[in-house]
């Protein structure tokens, strides 16, 4: 069964009626198409006018979406012959974090990111995308390997934030992302990172020092959770739709903040209402990203990097 938002409650009931009346006439002595297509052509246009004028607190709870694709269903349609690659070679495999090699529409790859999950069980094993200090340094390891082959790199960034638990901060957890977003920063080869639906904190960052930034048309990225924002300045997360617009923690907002470099459009209604339509979408903006640096040195690359991440803030 679809997963419906409070904001998508007109949908949820006119999705529900034409279910109703679909098994109403099973029998098939009524012919109800034309009502179906009625009401399936109202649910389009509450659909379209919903998704057209998004808040970005409504914005953050489609990016949170449980149907979302994730980081497998990306690596299973863009990348051919993945060989996953794990541990930190020092304490333990996350599985909040994924990577591998393979190839990308014919073009060597290694491919870095979070999985959330889309089950309790599944979610449970993967943290919920949250990555603990072993799951950044296997992504360090991981980056240094494909400079070292001269092979591009593909994040796809989709987390809360790093885990914040008390054993996460025990194996120094900030010196992890610390590393990770240097050996980003740092690297000789391509990189393209991609906000595939939440981009949390120093969590997201440590994957997402990329020489060009890709984000979905409705994902969110910020230094904090609107909830967590709330907590702070107003001292309830009953605010946190007011943090959100406060922030500007939407791909519209960060584009003109110059904080990412390209906004990848999403399905009508989302992503995760047709998952091959937007991970395609998602490639052709790697692909053309990837085209735009072939060529490039190794060190006008590192360069260009470095001063695109200086940048940010200054007026």
């Amino acid at each position: 069964m679809a997963t419906f938002l409070d904001f998508e409650k007109p949908i949820a009931e006119l999705q529900a009626r034409i279910d109703e009346l679909r098994e109403t006439a099973s029998g098939g002595e009524v012919n109800i198409e034309a009502e179906v297509a009625r009401l399936q052509a109202k649910s389009d246009k509450f659909l379209k006018d919903a998704y057209s004028r998004l808040t970005p607190w409504q914005k953050t709870q489609v990016a949170r979406h449980p149907e979302r694709p994730h980081f497998k269903h990306y690596a299973a349609r863009l990348i051919d012959d993945f060989m996953p690659l794990g541990g930190d070679r020092a304490f333990a495999d996350d599985q909040a974090i994924q990577g591998g090699l393979g190839r990308f529409r014919g073009r060597r790859v290694m491919v870095i990111g979070h999985e959330k999950g889309d089950d309790t069980a599944s979610r449970l094993r993967h943290n919920f995308g949250m990555g603990k200090p072993e799951g950044y340094r296997k992504a360090i390891r991981l980056v240094q390997l494909a400079d070292k082959f001269g092979i591009p790199v593909l994040t796809l960034v989709d987390t809360s934030g790093a885990f914040p638990g008390m054993e996460a901060e025990e194996r120094g957890q900030a010196e992890a992302i610390a590393r990770s977003t240097e050996a980003c920063v740092n690297l000789g080869v391509p990189m393209v990172a991609s906000i595939l639906g939440e981009g949390g904190s120093g969590g997201a960052v440590a994957l997402a020092a990329g020489n060009r930034v890709l984000m979905m048309e409705h994902a969110v990225y910020s230094v904090i959770s609107p909830e967590g924002c709330a907590s702070i300045l107003w001292r309830t997360a009953d605010k946190a739709a007011d943090a959100a617009e406060a922030m500007k923690v939407t791909a519209q907002h960060l584009k003109e903040l110059g904080v990412i470099d390209a906004i990848v459009p999403e399905p009508l209604g989302g992503a995760q209402r047709d998952h091959e339509a937007a991970i395609d979408g998602l490639g052709d903006a790697i692909e053309s990203a990837l085209a735009e640096m072939h060529g490039q040195s190794a060190e006008s690359l590192r360069q260009s990097r470095r001063a695109k991440f200086l940048a940010m803030g200054r007026i």
